[in-house]
């Protein structure tokens, strides 16, 4: 059913998801979250799902489902080849006012996406599409290389709409590898707009992207960030910390999809409650990497369900 990429990433996923050392901080309080709260996601998640898409279907919106879910959805740039750089779209939503990007994840069937993700080692960021970073930041340099492929083309769009719409957001969206892109998208946005114009993120099942230092700036300049993860998902889980690696603060964490248990986790890479990722996912063995795909609020993403 699967392909060999996949089973390489699952294996490879053990490696880089070894558990940090155990926390001595004292618990702290999640918020119970409710099914309306997720749902009121749904059209990010359907955006999210949408990337999965080919290049002519995302310009025409005619991608199924996750099209359909948004219909006056006006997309202008699309790219990618589903492989060595992600299928990825920008559009505008008249429904928010907002301009809305959107990267593809990994496809377990395109092996460069996993090569992609297996680049493991750390570097700065480039001072042109992050302007202002400090010293000390660092980032996953397989997603930062992949993001700067086409940042630049993005960002050009973004402003393009924003002055011809109108619009007063920008939301960033993305699954699993297209999660990483959408929060340096958003941290690369938020640096590059004018400040009177919002910037958030709202991904899903999104791996580690960067160090304490890169947590710390993001978390200073994007103030609205959801990350989205689905029961026992091991992707999230992943580059280790131990590696030096840590998410940012925005934690949803869908306990139980069946019995709609939702939870908002405190902090940064929450590490002390018993109902957020790390917790639930302690080690590689105890995830699911179907959990991966969803469901987000009844609603799976992957290129399976691009129809």
């Amino acid at each position: 059913m699967f392909s060999t990429a996949f089973v390489l990433f699952t294996a490879l996923t053990a490696v880089f998801g070894a558990p940090a050392p155990v926390s001595r901080r004292a618990a702290a309080a999640v918020t119970t979250l409710s099914a309306t709260d997720l749902s009121d996601l749904d059209s990010f998640t359907q955006f999210a799902r949408a990337a999965y898409c080919p290049v002519d279907k995302l310009m025409a919106w005619k991608c199924g489902q996750a099209c359909k879910a948004n219909p006056k959805f006006e997309a202008t740039l699309s790219g990618g080849m589903g492989n060595a750089i992600q299928f990825f779209f920008v559009g505008y939503y008249p429904k928010t006012n907002s301009v809305i990007v959107s990267h593809q994840g990994t496809d377990p069937l395109a092996l460069m996406s996993v090569l992609t993700d297996l680049k493991l080692l750390k570097g700065a960021l480039n001072s042109t599409l992050f302007p202002g970073t400090p010293k000390g930041v660092e980032t996953h340099i397989g997603f930062r290389d992949q993001h700067a492929i086409k940042a630049l083309e993005i960002q050009a769009e973004v402003k393009r709409l924003i002055k011809e719409k109108g619009a007063t957001q920008v939301t960033t969206v993305g699954h699993s590898l297209g999660g990483a892109l959408a929060e340096l998208n958003a941290l690369s946005l938020r640096l590059n707009l004018p400040a009177e114009i919002g910037v958030n993120a709202v991904t899903y099942g999104t791996p580690r992207v960067g160090n304490d230092d890169f947590v710390k700036f993001f978390d200073s300049k994007v103030d609205d960030f959801k990350r989205v993860n689905n029961e026992a998902d091991l992707v999230p889980t992943v580059p280790g910390r131990f590696l030096g690696f840590s998410h940012p603060k925005g934690e949803i964490h869908i306990v139980d999809a069946d019995k709609k248990e939702i939870v908002a986790c405190p902090g940064n890479d929450d590490d002390t409650n018993e109902k957020c990722q790390i917790k639930t996912v302690p080690s590689i063995l105890s995830g699911n990497i179907l959990n991966h795909l969803g469901p987000y609020n009844g609603i799976f993403i992957g290129s399976i369900f691009c129809d």
